[in-house]
């Protein structure tokens, strides 16, 4: 890994050696390019402040609403598969999005923290966004942030493998009204409405969108049926069959603020969600979810207290409801033998509420330091939960573990000590100090710290620490060390009445260590590069390790050790033609076998073209590319298969008329891609994804 780090470093050095000079961008060609792509140049989620995103001390990327349309994305994980170090890969239950950085993949992807309008989307129970996440449009998105690399130090829990922000847009991103129209392939229809604007010292915004999609039908050939239709003689599989992502959905946002005072309030619904490969890895044409999320929050900003000294409160509530309208279909009518006439069915609802409030004091006033000192406190809820179903399971002899149908095989509402996990409760009080401090001219050094206490199983502490060095006007760099961690989820701790897989009140976080090295590097008024190399530590891995018997037990058991590197480059070849690419590699040895640790690209490839043309149009091309994905330890199959996609956007803004039309076309040469699915699921030949789609949207401003 040291040689990695070298050869970065010395590459980079060599090139500057080779620069003979620099001319910075005239401000008339910024503003233009500001207008086009947005204000890419700066981030608050590095440090709880907007600053320089080259100066930012983390490993960072901004993806603008000009970019977003530029790119054609309709959805937020369309966004974040353009960033470097990011795969966004799925699970067989819901087809879930797992935001996959520098090859950090689980099951559920608990380790990258997503956060809107920097309240987390966090589902207690599951760890991560829920298991009926069901997409997020991005109409309404300002910006995304994102944060490749440890961020709790900041954002405790979860900001482990990195940081997402999505920040919507306010009454200056929305100035004026705007309806917006989308259909496309798969039965997909979208409409919005947006407004912004002020009244006196009152500023307000206000989205509305509703849609609905009957997903992608691709063909699973096999599943978890067709290895029980072999043990029992049955013939009981749906497969060969289409996976089910269907789902309606609503969202709506309000934001007012007046002077320092801003307040927030969301709904997002999706409905008739469906099962994508099954929630057994069956596949499942019957159950149908419904996801609700209310979020509200409110922040007052730098009251002053005293000469440089600044406070700011926030406080934030989310609700989150998990329900089965339909019941799962976990196995289908005659599994098991045939004693399941109706199949195995089941409902596992869950209801959480999330309250937080913070207090945060920044000061100024000593020369060459900006210190930031935060207090806070979580109070975090799984208030409910419910469970139907119409089988019990097995808990001893030969047949352990399987589903035996109960008496006339009803479905029933067991009491809740008797379902799968009974109401749990969590306090979080953190503190956390930080100071930017100008060591040198051109040397800035932050460092940070926080402490989080959990009333479930204790303290964490959490530092970090970057070195920006301003080497000329045209270069940066930087050394990053930090240490993050991820909560046990309320399903590792608190599972229960379940013989094969228990949870473990004693768990304790997982952690991790990284060190980064990066180089931005303004080659000249045209081009950009960024190198970045990391290596990192996981220890204290949540697992399901065996404890005789045919029981598993959530336990902290295991090591990975992982390193890589991301390449970026930006280029402005004409005025009105631009090029951006990156390459990232990784790779992640597992150390209790020996072996990767599996299922994450070790190599992606991006480039995309904006061209401008001179009548109004705009085109846009991008081409990935992600490769080698071996099996873990124990999966014996073939290497996932590799694949490249190409898109292509077409999009205009016809300013005269208000009207602004696009239509784009994703994975325009039907490439067959999958996402590899893990041997417990039974689902043999991988997840495949959506083919060749069409998307054309037509929105207007007035």
């Amino acid at each position: 890994m040291a040689l990695l780090y070298r050869q970065v470093i010395l590459g980079a050095a060599c090139c500057t050696a080779a620069l003979t000079s620099a001319v910075a961008q005239t401000p008339s060609e910024e503003d233009e390019l500001a207008q086009v792509y947005g204000d890419k140049s700066t981030i608050s989620l590095a440090t709880g402040t907007s600053q320089s995103l080259r100066r930012a001390p983390a490993v960072a990327s901004v993806i603008t609403a000009q970019d977003i349309a530029l790119m054609g994305a309709t959805d937020l994980d369309q966004v974040l598969a353009t960033v470097p170090g990011i795969h966004v890969g799925r699970n067989n239950q819901g087809y879930n999005p797992l935001y996959i950085v520098r090859g950090i993949y689980s099951e559920f992807n608990a380790q990258t923290l997503v956060l809107y309008n920097g309240v987390p989307m966090t589902s207690m129970f599951i760890g991560n966004r829920g298991t009926m996440w069901s997409g997020l449009p991005v109409a309404n998105i300002a910006r995304v942030e994102v944060i490749r690399g440890p961020g709790s130090a900041l954002y405790g829990a979860d900001a482990y493998a990195g940081v997402i922000n999505i920040v919507t847009k306010g009454p200056a991103d929305t100035a004026g009204a705007e309806i917006g129209l989308r259909a496309g392939s798969f039965g997909s229809r979208d409409g919005w409405a947006q407004y912004g604007g002020t009244a006196g010292p009152l500023a307000v915004s206000a989205y509305l969108r509703a849609g609905h999609t009957d997903g992608f039908k691709e063909t699973v050939q096999a599943d978890a049926q067709t290895g029980l239709d072999t043990a029992f003689g049955t013939h009981a599989s749906l497969a060969p069959g289409p996976v089910n992502t269907g789902y309606d959905a609503v969202d709506g946002h309000v934001e007012a603020s007046v002077g320092k005072l801003r307040l927030r309030a969301g709904y997002l619904l999706r409905d008739n969600v469906g099962t994508g490969a099954g929630a057994g890895g069956a596949l499942d044409p019957v159950g149908k979810g419904r996801n609700q999320r209310w979020t509200a929050s409110a922040s007052l900003s730098e009251l002053a207290l005293a000469p440089q000294l600044l406070l700011n409160l926030t406080g934030s509530y989310f609700e989150l409801t998990n329900q089965f309208k339909t019941p799962l279909q976990i196995f289908p009518p005659g599994s098991f033998g045939g004693s399941f006439p109706n199949g195995v069915l089941g409902a596992p609802n869950t209801w959480e509420r999330q309250t937080r409030v913070a207090a945060v004091l920044s000061y100024g006033g000593w020369v060459g330091h900006q210190w930031r000192a935060g207090v806070g406190h979580d109070d975090l809820d799984l208030y409910r939960t419910q469970e139907f179903k119409n089988f019990t399971l097995v808990d001893s002899g030969p047949m352990k573990g399987l589903p035996a149908p109960l008496p006339g095989g009803q479905l029933i509402e067991f009491p809740v000590d008797k379902s799968f996990v009974t109401p749990q409760r969590r306090h979080v009080t953190y503190a956390y100090a930080q100071d930017e401090w100008s060591m040198a001219p051109d040397w800035t050094l932050t460092a940070g710290v926080r402490r989080d206490h959990y009333s479930d199983f204790g303290t964490t502490t959490n530092p970090r620490m970057a070195l920006v060095w301003d080497a000329s006007l045209d270069l940066t760099a930087k050394l990053l060390v930090g240490r993050a961690f991820r909560a046990p989820s309320f399903s590792e701790e608190y599972s229960i009445n379940n013989p094969v897989m228990r949870g473990n009140p004693a768990l304790k976080p997982e952690h991790i260590r990284t060190a980064e090295a990066v180089i931005s590097w303004q080659m000249n008024s045209e081009v950009q590069l960024q190198a970045s190399a990391f290596r990192y530590t996981m220890t204290d891995i949540i697992r399901a390790a065996s404890i005789g018997g045919g029981t598993s037990e959530y336990t902290n058991a295991g090591t990975q050790r992982g390193h890589g590197f991301e390449l970026e480059l930006v280029a402005d070849v004409a005025r009105n033609l631009r090029l951006a690419g990156h390459y990232a590699y990784q790779r992640a040895l597992d150390e209790s076998t020996g072996r990767d640790a599996g299922y994450a690209p070790h190599k992606m490839a991006y480039v995309r073209a904006d061209w401008h043309l001179d009548t109004g149009w705009a085109v846009s091309g991008q081409v990935k590319r992600v490769a080698d994905r071996l099996r873990a330890a124990g999966d014996t199959r073939p290497t996932v298969p590799d694949y490249t996609t190409v898109d292509l956007t077409l999009r205009t803004a016809l300013r005269a008329t208000g009207w602004d039309l696009s239509v784009s076309v994703r994975n325009l040469f039907d490439a067959d891609v999958r996402e590899p699915s893990l041997p417990s699921t039974g689902v043999p030949y991988d997840l495949p994804m959506a083919g060749r789609s069409l998307d054309v949207q037509l929105a207007y401003r007035f």
